[in-house]
């Protein structure tokens, strides 16, 4: 490979730590890609480091000792955070998202990736000092925001499931009352699928009187796991006593008007 210049270096080592956040190269790793001495790498890695924190677009941090390296930590900055939370509210204010039974139509914003992404370095932005284990949540629409929060934080993604699968092999099963509609429901997950004493944060889409997410931290107490940080993209107003207390909502939903045609939602944090 030719040699390449400073820019090319730095350009190339952006993407590389972009496209793996939160995951530790060696210098050498660097050194033997770009054929460079330690001392260039180096230099190129506080150029990059520079030009990253300037733009806000995360930070670039080294890690020293033996073991140590250079990794990217995509954290958004407060202003960044809201200026897209405040375009996101735009969208999900629209009158055509409301569907019988007085429900917002999410599924577009869920499954799209870029939006996705976004949420998932907002929460990971939120939880990234807390030494997390697994990023959890359960099936189906809680996926994609918690695996994006998960790749964010460079964690394995651990999804509860609503009913056995032979796949999973042995699992723990819990019986949960939704908080919304006051039925028993049960969630299991798979005895390999967390160490004991983990360290875990819970990431769902929506919340109402928090059943499911109290059932995912009883299932975690089932594995001896602590939960250290809960996150939720639309969290409701009512009924304002959760079954769980300490959480993180991006937005709170206060009244869905069938008759007007009026969603009254706003941002959370």
């Amino acid at each position: 490979m030719e040699k390449l210049k400073k820019t090319e270096r730095i350009a190339v080592l952006v993407k590389i730590l972009s496209d793996s956040p939160n995951h530790i190269f060696t210098l050498g790793y660097f050194c033997d890609m770009f054929n460079a001495a330690k001392s260039t790498v180096s230099e190129d890695i506080t150029a990059a480091k520079k030009l990253v924190e300037q733009m806000s677009l995360g930070i670039i941090e080294t890690i020293p000792g033996a073991q140590g390296g250079v990794r990217y930590k995509p954290l958004t900055s407060e202003k960044k955070c809201l200026e897209f939370l405040h375009d996101l509210c735009i969208k999900l204010k629209d009158s055509s998202r409301i569907i019988p039974g007085s429900f917002i139509y999410m599924s577009d914003i869920m499954y799209n990736p870029v939006c996705c992404s976004r949420l998932g370095e907002i929460f990971a932005s939120r939880f990234s000092d807390m030494g997390a284990d697994y990023v959890v949540t359960i099936e189906t629409k809680g996926i994609i925001p918690a695996l994006m929060t998960a790749r964010a934080l460079n964690l394995p993604l651990v999804i509860a499931r609503r009913d056995n699968r032979v796949t999973e092999g042995a699992t723990i099963s819990i019986n949960y009352l939704s908080g919304s509609s006051r039925k028993i429901q049960t969630m299991s997950l798979s005895k390999r699928s967390i160490m004991e004493h983990s360290k875990v944060i819970v990431i769902d889409d929506f919340m109402k009187a928090g059943g499911t997410i109290k059932g995912l931290h009883d299932l975690m107490a089932e594995f001896k796991a602590e939960v250290v940080g809960t996150g939720v993209v639309v969290s409701t107003l009512e009924p304002r006593l959760k079954l769980i207390k300490d959480y993180y909502s991006l937005f709170i939903l206060k009244d869905v008007d069938t008759i007007k045609k009026s969603i009254d939602i706003e941002i959370g944090i």
